[in-house]
């Protein structure tokens, strides 16, 4: 009997805002949501933007003004839309019209003629070129002749092809919320979302750690592309090359295992497992498959699993432009045919596109074994039984789709249909496509789905690709479809692919379901959502998620309708507490988790015997676990 990995808590942020409590899947979905929960969200935003204050739980504009939701949305909701999704890179980042570079200039004299020019002495090179003879004119100061001319590298600026991307919200700045000293974005996001996804269980932290063994908590995150900004490696590889000096932090907060390392050190606390698995554009999955596997065979009962991924630099725009994979501005024209260009819809999944579209963000969810969580009364939004990886095969180009998805997508489905059966999967399940708004993958991903779909008498699969909202976030990528699939579960509306116009004439989709617009299954609710996920070098990732509804089925046949009764009992403080978090988080108190040399373990303190070790800050002991796997080899 295996136990069951549940989500019992979600969070994070991007650009649709905060993901606990489905907020950014509220965002996405804004036009089909009643008056209440879309001004609610609404005001949630405005706070976030710093567009309106808090102040004795009532909300104020600049002008000390009382306002209630209604009023923010008449007023600010227009703003709040448009500096949030996809949209214009904001100047907080870089200035695409003006991105900033060097040009190299050879200098000579005038008709071979040595010159001269002035500098201070310990601006010299060293060594010397050859050709300089120097003059001292005074204590500071001194008189360079060049003979042969010389290379010089002048600041020059230029506009940037790509001028879109996923940002947070506008105005909305991770590193005001915690003492952020040094730390680069991409961390600085995962500090407030792992927060997040913590504060939404609606349980203590303490009360988990109290309820396992030390190491039978497990922390699994990444960033595929490191930490890239000033604070990390960015500024290392670019530090000399301006004249200025490493730091001491640059070197280890660029690593991409920071995330998890912060979380340890920083967050939980925590002695458990830990891993940093990096899957390209999958890398989220990839760790998800690492936690799912730790419960189902019992060596973890909580894990926190999530990506923190901040690549709107111009180092990282440059280098996917200079591969062709982006959206560019001419791109955009050309497919719209009109001089000026909406930036909200360069992304565009299975429509006319030409690139994805970057963007930043950071998702987690905690999971725990389906035992624990009846336990604690946890509140539980899904399930994940099974996730796929596999790669391509030999491929001729690294970045190329291969046949790998064929297979994670393929055992997904199988898998589904062994757990909730073969009409549930045809009747109620979806897909969150990768769908990076390329041409590339607009026919091999519709082909390889349509193809799966078929094979397994599947008509009209609903499909989806949040990415057409949020951007392309590379290692957060499938945590952002995540997220929004648990929306869908709650509110039972597959939001549409609402950039497009019209799906494209070469996508594959006779098995297929693609609309334009959010669509409502009430009538047949949601049971199962597949999340697909593609990365360059031949890093396929496909999951299973399964709805509350089908958990709730799941958990009475294995307990009984009375031990699910008083689970029900213990989860409605659980619920009432993360509500009130919810309300707090609203309002602005995002009560950021953030333990800098707080309760650090003394090593000498550690009680160390035969059977088990107990640990400084942990009420449980670490009990050494009997080994028989090998017993009939030995």
């Amino acid at each position: 009997m295996s136990r069951l990995p549940v989500i019992v808590g979600f969070g994070g942020y991007n650009a649709a805002g905060r993901s606990s409590f489905h907020h950014g899947f509220r965002r996405m979905v804004i036009e089909s949501l009643p008056a209440a929960e879309r001004q609610e969200t609404l005001a949630g935003l405005a706070v976030l933007m710093k567009l309106i204050r808090v102040e004795d739980d009532q909300y104020l504009d600049a002008d000390d003004q009382i306002l209630t939701p209604a009023v923010i949305e008449t007023r600010f909701g227009p703003q709040i839309l448009q500096g949030t999704l996809v949209r214009r890179i904001e100047k907080r980042h870089l200035d695409v019209d003006a991105a900033h570079w060097q040009k190299n200039l050879t200098i000579t004299g005038e008709a071979g003629k040595p010159f001269s020019f002035i500098t201070l002495a310990k601006q010299l090179p060293e060594p010397l070129p050859t050709d300089w003879v120097i003059e001292p004119l005074n204590d500071n100061e001194v008189m360079v002749t060049v003979y042969d001319g010389c290379d010089i590298k002048v600041d020059s600026y230029r506009s940037l092809p790509v001028k879109s991307a996923g940002q947070l919200p506008s105005g909305f700045e991770p590193s005001e919320h915690y003492a952020s000293r040094f730390h680069p974005r991409g961390l600085q996001m995962t500090i407030l979302a792992a927060t997040d996804a913590l504060r939404s269980t609606g349980l203590p932290w303490q009360t988990i750690v109290d309820s396992v063994q030390p190491d039978e908590i497990a922390v699994f995150a990444s960033s595929a592309m490191s930490q890239l900004d000033e604070n990390s490696f960015g500024g290392l590889m670019q530090s000399r090359l301006k004249g200025g000096r490493v730091s001491a932090k640059q070197l280890a907060l660029g690593l991409n295992s920071m995330p998890a390392d912060f979380i340890n050190a920083y967050i939980l606390g925590s002695v458990g497992t830990t891993g940093a698995i990096t899957g390209a554009c999958a890398s989220f999955l990839y760790n998800l498959q690492k936690g799912t596997e730790m419960i189902t065979s019992g060596r973890a009962r909580v894990v926190l699993v999530g990506n923190g991924e901040a690549p709107v630099t111009q180092e990282c725009i440059e280098g996917y432009g200079a591969m062709g994979a982006l959206a560019t501005e001419e791109g955009l024209r050309n497919i719209e045919g009109q001089p000026d260009v909406d930036f909200r819809r360069a992304s565009r999944p299975f429509s006319q596109n030409c690139g994805f579209t970057l963007a930043e963000s950071s998702q987690f969810f905690l999971l725990m074994d389906d035992e624990l969580a009846m336990q604690l009364g946890a509140d539980i939004h899904g399930a994940v039984p099974d996730v796929f990886i596999n790669a391509d095969g030999f491929k001729k180009s690294i970045s190329a789709p291969g046949p790998g998805n064929y297979l994670t997508m393929s055992k997904s489905i199988f898998s589904a249909m062994q757990i909730v059966g073969e009409d549930a999967v045809r009747q109620r399940s979806f897909v969150h496509a990768h769908g990076s708004s390329t041409p590339a993958n607009r026919t091999t991903e519709s082909e390889l789905l349509d193809r799966v779909a078929g094979a397994f008498d599947i008509r009209d699969l609903p499909l989806t690709a949040v990415k057409a909202y949020v951007g392309h976030s590379l290692a957060s990528a499938s945590a952002d479809q995540m997220a929004s699939a648990l929306g869908s579960f709650k509110y039972q509306i597959i939001p549409g692919i609402k950039t497009i116009d019209a799906v494209a004439d070469d996508v594959h989709r006779e098995q297929l379901r693609i609309s334009i617009s959010d669509v409502h299954r009430s009538d047949q609710p949601l049971e199962v959502c597949f999340i697909n996920s593609k990365g360059f070098g031949g890093n396929n990732a496909s999951c299973v998620v399964l709805a509350p509804s089908v958990v709730e089925r799941m958990l009475k046949k294995r307990y009984g309708d009375t031990a699910y009764a008083d689970y029900s009992t213990r989860r409605e403080a659980t619920r009432a507490a993360a509500h009130a978090y919810d309300q707090k988080a609203l309002k602005g108190q995002l009560d950021v988790i953030y333990h800098f040399g707080q309760n650090m373990i003394d090593d000498s303190q550690i009680e160390i015997n035969g059977s088990q070790m107990h640990i400084p800050g942990f009420n449980r002991p670490l009990v050494f676990r009997k080994d028989d796997r090998f017993k009939d080899m030995l």
